[in-house]
């Protein structure tokens, strides 16, 4: 449906997602009324219906994948260039950097923790961000295996979930205290198993 529209209605749209996602972040699902985006964005009832004629559910649908391509597009460049150590800790001091400034308004907690448990439909979508953001760190090790830096025995998906894990953890510990702490520790550790992993190799 998004190619039906021109150019200009594709902004529109995209004004309206977005301004539903800032409202979320601030309001919670519970508390996020159509009334509360059509006043943040200047957008009239008819125009919210026209762009999204299934009402609320299917504009949290269209904020669930706005936000997950926002997860995946704040840790650009380095997430699809893991190919050297010092790649590794550029993407590593970029995650914590996006996550400690966006605090309680970070796009995975609107996901996780609004959008996916309460929006039908919404579960595959964040699924398939836990893919596709897996799959990155996994090539980004298969290349420190082609370059030598890591054995080629290292189980690359079993690592990559490990350390997807860790991070999806401390940022969850981030949203709940308000300290990185636990986000810094799960990728510096997820990182040195990666390095302790080639020294036993050697």
């Amino acid at each position: 449906m998004r190619g039906s529209f021109t150019a200009k209605g594709q902004a529109t749209r995209g004004r309206i997602i977005q301004g539903a996602a800032a409202v979320l972040r601030e309001r919670g699902v519970a508390m996020m009324t159509l009334d509360d985006v059509l006043a943040r964005t200047s957008t009239s009832k008819s125009q919210l219906f026209h762009y999204f004629p299934g009402g609320k559910d299917e504009l949290l649908l269209a904020v669930a994948q706005f936000e997950a391509d926002q997860v995946l597009e704040d840790q650009q460049p380095y997430l699809g260039c893991l190919d050297s150590w010092d790649a590794w800790y550029r993407w590593r001091d970029t995650v914590i950097q996006r996550y400690e400034e966006q605090g309680d308004h970070c796009p995975l907690g609107s996901l996780f923790l609004q959008i996916g448990r309460n929006t039908p439909g919404a579960r595959a979508i964040v699924t398939e961000l836990l893919r596709q953001w897996q799959e990155h760190l996994a090539t980004g090790i298969r290349a420190m295996q082609t370059a030598g830096h890591v054995p080629a025995s290292l189980d690359v998906d079993r690592t990559a979930a490990a350390l997807l894990a860790g991070i999806q953890g401390g940022v969850s510990i981030l949203l709940s205290t308000g300290r990185s702490t636990h986000l810094h520790a799960a990728l510096d550790e997820g990182i040195m198993t990666l390095r302790n992993a080639a020294s036993a190799a050697i």
